[in-house]
């Protein structure tokens, strides 16, 4: 009975196949009154926009917790190769994000002995000039020993490998 069923689903696998490819080729149209999308940015261009060149002028926008002062000592402190600048008409690109700690509830000490905090972070570095994401990165652990010092010094890494890979 147990074949049978894989053979009837096979067969009927098989007939919605040929169905698909018996349907009348021919562009899609897009529903009327829908907004046309701008075309993708194509060739050189669009890898130069996805690149973060080293000496890039970047504006740390402000975010909640403070978060944006750690990522500013993160960056001065793993030597990203970047300017940080105080205004954001002054910048090429920007650092927005968000970052969560929570602090270790009574059980986690008791039971495992961790005094460690639960850390979440993400940050986004998006292009100015083109308003394209460049770079995206998220943290997460559930045992951080220096708090939102070690999440924003993983962005801040992370973003580095990323300006030196020149991709």
């Amino acid at each position: 009975m147990r074949n049978a069923a894989c053979v009837v689903l096979f067969v009927v696998g098989l007939g919605i196949a040929g169905w698909a490819q018996q349907a009348p080729p021919g562009p899609l149209q897009p529903a009327a009154g829908a907004a046309e999308s701008k075309p993708a940015p194509e060739g050189k261009a669009a890898e130069d926009s996805m690149v973060i060149p080293a000496g890039a002028k970047v504006f740390v926008a402000p975010m909640p917790d403070s978060f944006d002062e750690f990522i500013k000592a993160a960056i001065d402190k793993k030597k990203v190769p970047v300017a940080v600048v105080a205004n954001r008409e002054q910048a090429d690109f920007e650092i927005s994000g968000h970052s969560e700690s929570q602090k270790a509830s009574t059980a986690k000490k008791l039971i495992r002995g961790s005094w460690h905090s639960r850390e979440s972070a993400s940050i986004k570095v998006a292009n100015l000039k083109s308003g394209t994401i460049v770079f995206a990165y998220s943290y997460n652990t559930g045992d951080s020993a220096h708090g939102k010092k070690s999440s924003s010094e993983s962005c801040a890494k992370h973003l580095k490998e990323k300006i030196e890979s020149g991709k």
